[in-house]
């Protein structure tokens, strides 16, 4: 097994973690895993702060285990490899998203679509093979399965390009898998956030001609000017949206707020697409009969699976595409989580793990 002098065994880990449904971070140790034959370990260098976070700290979805160390779109450099990877070696750029594990035997993970696997390894908040609780990337350094691991081109900064990694791919996989990827189609991104700001880019990116659907009219110029969006729609404007009915090819709703669908329905051409990436905590209301007049879909995407999630960072760096981020340190995360709330934020919280958590052990 080849080894970096800075790594020994039995391997202890500390990061910050939630130990109740306050959310509240603080420091915390505890151990990972032994690197074993198709392991790889890695030095993390920063963690995005997903929205996801927020919802697991507080157990607002339900299912929270405690202690939890968040995290799950982690980059790093390689410290250690196992004697049978192949794929990496010492010294390289990678990253994890939102899964560590899968059966690798169902249909799902067969059709390399390994997050729709009825067995699959969340990267915290999960119960691994061995039976151990996963824990994400708040913390100094983490050891998984080269299957799960994915390569980050060398042109993109690791922090800028770290959301990419739960964010980049939610909406780059629905724009594939929907054939929205065409250059000349009409694509619609519901809300300027973590999500839709990435969204945006690799819609423009793929050829499509790009609206921001948004309740807040001062997000206009940021939309168009700097982000590259060819117009800008005030959903709460009704002659707006009376004006744009029936123009748009599909629209990639990022929305965790529940409102009603009927309005985004309306702007779609016949045979459009709805398609949910935000996950309302209550059920939304979905009149079946403006999805009859035109034939339109409503449909969900949840992430993506290993290789499209390395296809998706490629295309990111053929094409500069990152983030936009706020660097904090680690102390600062309870704060940043506080702002998450208030949407405080253009666009993506990243911790710089290296240089701000303090790798010692707590007395």
């Amino acid at each position: 097994m080849e080894k970096s002098a800075e790594e020994t065994h039995p391997v202890k880990a500390f990061g910050w973690a939630a130990r109740d449904q306050s959310g509240l971070l603080s420091p915390f140790n505890f151990s990972r895993r032994e690197t074993g034959d198709e392991d790889v370990r890695f030095k993390i260098m920063y963690c995005g702060i997903c929205h996801t976070d927020l919802h697991r700290i507080r157990n607002e979805w339900g299912g929270s285990k405690y202690p939890m160390v968040p995290g799950h779109e982690i980059v790093g450099v390689v410290t250690e490899v196992g004697s049978k990877v192949q794929k990496y070696k010492i010294g390289d750029r990678v990253g994890v998203g939102c899964l560590v594990g899968a059966c690798h035997s169902c249909d799902n993970c067969v059709n390399n679509l390994e997050n729709y696997c009825p067995k699959k390894i969340l990267t915290y908040n999960a119960t691994y093979h061995d039976g151990t609780i996963t824990y994400g990337g708040y913390s100094d350094h983490m050891v998984v399965n080269e299957h799960y691991l994915i390569r980050i081109p060398d042109n993109l900064p690791l922090d800028a390009a770290a959301p990419l990694l739960c964010a980049g791919i939610t909406m780059y996989s629905p724009l594939r898998y929907f054939e929205l990827d065409k250059p000349g189609l009409h694509v619609g991104v519901v809300g300027l956030g973590g999500l839709g700001h990435v969204g945006v880019k690799f819609a423009k990116a793929l050829g499509a001609k790009v609206t921001v659907i948004s309740t807040s009219p001062n997000k206009k110029k940021e939309a168009i000017d700097h982000l590259g969006a060819d117009s800008f729609l005030v959903s709460r404007d009704p002659d707006q949206m009376q004006a744009a009915m029936g123009t748009m090819d599909g629209i990639l709703n990022t929305v965790s707020a529940v409102f009603p669908l009927v309005p985004l329905i309306g702007l779609l051409k016949s045979h459009g697409k709805l398609i949910m990436v935000g996950a309302p905590e209550k059920p939304l209301e979905l009149p079946v009969i403006p999805l009859l007049v035109g034939r339109k879909t409503v449909a969900g995407s949840g992430i993506g699976g290993l290789k499209e999630t390395q296809e998706m960072i490629d295309f990111a760096g053929k094409h500069n595409i990152t983030a936009d981020i706020e660097v904090i340190p680690i102390d600062y995360a309870n704060t940043a989580m506080e702002r998450l709330v208030k949407a405080d934020v253009r666009y993506r919280f990243v911790i710089d793990v290296a240089n701000s958590l303090k790798a010692a052990q707590l007395t």
